[in-house]
């Protein structure tokens, strides 16, 4: 006859399913540039600064800008990135645009 041999027993707990880790991705922020109207700055020096300052602004763009800033008193003439924006506004701001605050978008 053969001897009947306990059957070993584990000691360790029962295996939990293992613990996903996510990864939630967040884009940065996009900040507006807006240009005011004022008194001081002709039609021409608006949109040439805005060709000049504003990465692909063509000049029917910016005419169309220049006006936007003239009747409606403001116009936003780029979205984008906030250290980008930081450029853009202080380059405009230096050539004698009167400037909104950066804003986020």
């Amino acid at each position: 006859m053969t001897p009947v041999l306990p059957q070993a027993v584990s000691s360790a707990p029962a295996s939990a399913p293992a613990k996903t880790r996510q990864t939630t991705r967040q884009s940065y922020p996009n900040y507006k540039i807006i240009v005011l109207n004022d008194d001081v700055n002709t039609f021409q020096h608006v949109a040439e600064c805005l060709m000049k300052y504003i990465p692909g602004m063509d000049g029917d763009r910016a005419w169309d800008l220049t006006n936007q800033v003239h009747h409606d008193g403001q116009a936003v003439v780029w979205v984008g990135p906030l250290e980008q924006a930081e450029l853009y506004h202080t380059q405009l701001t230096r050539a004698g645009l009167t400037m909104a605050p950066l804003e986020k978008a």
